[in-house]
């Protein structure tokens, strides 16, 4: 069951290509932003004890896995990147319900930060990374990886949400079922008015008319 405004399918796909170039645009940005005005390797001033930025050079994914394999990480990012348009597009047959507005913004992300470091992989043969968090132990890393990260999590916390309000849901419209109205069923123990047992009246009525009878006699 779908949760959240339903898109028609030409808003859906206004929505999905806006976010995405949007994402892509600002990725794009950011990155030759930092390619320019950092040396490799250079290092600003924490923020807020919370994040620096780093500029680094990724030839591999998270925690210099996969080293030097740009260009089969960068053919799998396209292969990602073409399987999202195809669950984009064929999402009403895949799910029952046409994309709600967090669905296509989900979806849009993950195709934009995909996307954006398959460009990086081909054009320059390394991801560029410049986000460093100074809190905890983790890699450097981009716009284009936010992006994935923040749409899969979107993605999984609407499935889940979707999952326990219907679980919850049932019990409810079980118990909205009408019980059957006793409207209409004639009364055994009525009595007409002149003290005769009314037509149709249970065993007890007969009971009583034979009882008058063997008195008359």
């Amino acid at each position: 069951m779908a949760h959240g405004k339903n898109l028609t399918a030409a808003k859906s796909g206004g929505v999905f290509a806006g976010v995405a170039a949007l994402w892509l645009l600002v990725d794009q940005l950011t990155k030759a932003y930092f390619e320019g005005s950092y040396a490799l390797g250079q290092v600003s001033e924490a923020a807020y004890g919370l994040f620096r930025f780093r500029l680094v050079h990724n030839t591999g994914m998270a925690w210099g896995m996969f080293g030097d394999s740009t260009f089969l990480l960068g053919v799998t990012s396209l292969i990602v990147c073409a399987a999202i348009v195809a669950v984009f597009a064929g999402y009403r047959r895949l799910t029952g319900h046409a994309a709600t507005m967090p669905e296509t913004c989900a979806l849009a992300l993950v195709f934009a930060g995909g996307l954006g470091n398959a460009i990086d992989r081909f054009a320059q043969a390394y991801v560029v990374d410049f986000i460093d968090l100074t809190f905890m132990d983790f890699p450097v890393f981009n716009i284009a990886d936010i992006g994935v990260t923040c749409g899969f999590v979107l993605l999984l916390a609407g499935y889940f949400l979707a999952s326990r309000f219907d679980a919850a849901s049932k019990p409810a419209c079980e118990g909205d079922a009408e019980e059957p109205s006793s409207a209409g069923v004639p009364d055994a123990s009525a009595t007409l008015s002149d003290g005769a047992v009314r037509p149709g009246a249970d065993g007890g009525a007969s009971d009583a008319q034979d009882a008058k009878n063997r008195h008359s006699s």
